[in-house]
């Protein structure tokens, strides 16, 4: 797995390649902690070229949520295949986890979630 990480404008993008296992899982967490200490605000988390998902990655967007929520640290994901997308609906997490189509709808997404607050 490979993560590539990058900002575009506010939004801080997150690009996950490949396959997201128990010891890939440590290299996302550590993309994610990286982007916390910058003070990144607005995460956006591009999945499409992540081809599979594990417990221990899904652990990872899962473990962190009610730290972002206190920090105001907003996250999105968007473009996922439809079987990395049936893991996070059968678990639940499409309940929890903002899951897009697309970046320009992961950004509005965020914006508006920005507008709240």
């Amino acid at each position: 797995m490979e993560i590539t990480t990058f900002n575009e404008g506010k939004y801080y993008i997150i690009k996950i390649n490949g396959e997201l296992d128990a010891s890939s899982s440590l290299i996302l967490d550590d993309a994610i902690e990286e982007a916390v200490n910058k003070d990144q605000k607005l995460l956006l988390f591009d999945c499409e070229n992540l081809h599979y998902i594990s417990s221990p990655g899904i652990g990872v967007f899962t473990s962190r949520i009610e730290d972002h929520e206190q920090k105001k640290i907003y996250l999105v994901l968007y473009g996922m295949n439809e079987k990395v997308f049936n893991v996070f609906k059968i678990l639940g997490l499409d309940k929890i986890l903002p899951i897009v189509n697309e970046k320009e709808e992961a950004k509005i997404l965020l914006n508006g979630a920005l507008n709240k607050n």
